[in-house]
């Protein structure tokens, strides 16, 4: 039986076994992990990474971004999920899931290839000057005389 909302758990770890109709979150893990919205009963993995899913919150419902196409599991199914609802959408033919992988490949491969930002510079507070301690007067008529004393 297809599945229309869905409920999000925040867990250390993902269970062995999946009550239908939770989306499993374990950001230790970086993963999210639900049986398949369909009914087929299929485990469904989504990795959280910059180049899978990303996941938002925003305290009472979640996103999984992009799509979750089960291209290979017999049923083949297709959905979003947005606001814990879950959005169905169309089955794509085979040059679409191949088109699509090719596209996560790359996705993948530009991630782990690409030059990382450099760092950016450590906050440094701004270090108001120190005055000099004032000095008596014998000392600096010393030096004045001492400074006039080289310009002759």
């Amino acid at each position: 039986m297809r599945r229309e909302v869905i409920q999000p758990e925040f867990v250390e770890a993902i269970p062995r076994e999946l009550e239908e109709g939770v989306l499993y979150i374990s950001i230790p893990f970086a993963t999210a992990v639900h049986n398949c919205y369909c009914g087929c009963g299929n485990r469904v993995v989504t990795p959280l990474t910059p180049f899978k899913w990303k996941l938002s919150y925003d305290g009472e419902a979640v996103w999984l971004s992009p799509s979750i196409g089960n291209w290979s599991f017999p049923c083949q199914s297709h959905y979003w999920i947005k606001r814990n609802r879950i959005q169905w959408d169309g089955q794509w033919s085979a040059e679409e899931i191949a088109a699509g992988r090719k596209r996560d490949l790359r996705a993948q491969q530009q991630h782990f290839t690409s030059t990382p930002a450099p760092p950016a510079p450590a906050f440094t507070p701004p270090v108001a000057p120190v005055p000099e301690p004032p000095i008596g007067f014998w000392k600096g008529l010393w030096r004045k005389l001492k400074l006039s004393g080289s310009n002759a």
